[in-house]
């Protein structure tokens, strides 16, 4: 079952990592940020609602008010900036990557819920590092929209901390 897990979350959101590699404009990379907090904010909200661990409602939780900021840090850039994020096939997939774990996760109930979503948690968290890193942060011209993303990167690193603390206290449960 472990590996069937891990196969499900390998093809939710392998197609948006190979989309991470492309060269991206900062209208692009606008389009990229909305849409990957837009989708772990989805994500959160049904763990928060759907979560049968406390400890998985209260990050579901977190989850959706952090993402929420950022978002609403970048739309508030992009405004003062007038750049109108341009949608692409990375946003694309990430959107499709997010609605398809939505669905999966809804078919899920209690213990195998929290598992796969903490699961999916910490390899979206660490995909989404690794486009800051190798993508986003070299390829954004605009030096606010540069400094944004370094600002929000330790954010992120926390999250896939704090989710990988989750997945191994679940890890020890029936």
């Amino acid at each position: 079952m472990k590996w069937s897990m891990v196969a499900v979350l390998v093809g939710l959101v392998a197609p948006a990592a190979s989309a991470w590699a492309q060269g991206v404009s900062d209208p692009q990379i606008a389009s990229i940020v909305v849409t990957a907090n837009t989708v772990d904010i989805d994500a959160g909200r049904l763990a928060a609602a759907q979560a049968a661990d406390a400890e998985v409602k209260k990050f579901g939780e977190l989850m959706v008010q952090a993402h929420t900021g950022v978002n609403q840090q970048a739309v508030d850039l992009v405004t003062r900036l007038n750049v109108t994020p341009q949608d692409n096939p990375t946003s694309q997939s990430l959107k499709a990557g997010g609605d398809a774990n939505v669905a999966h996760l809804k078919s899920l109930h209690g213990a195998e819920f929290d598992r796969a979503y903490v699961e999916h948690e910490v390899v979206y968290h660490q995909q989404v590092l690794d486009a800051i890193d190798k993508t986003l942060i070299p390829s954004a011209k605009n030096d606010e929209l540069k400094a944004l993303l370094v600002k929000v990167r330790p954010a992120i690193a926390a999250h896939l901390a704090h989710a990988k603390m989750l997945q191994a206290s679940l890890a020890g449960r029936p």
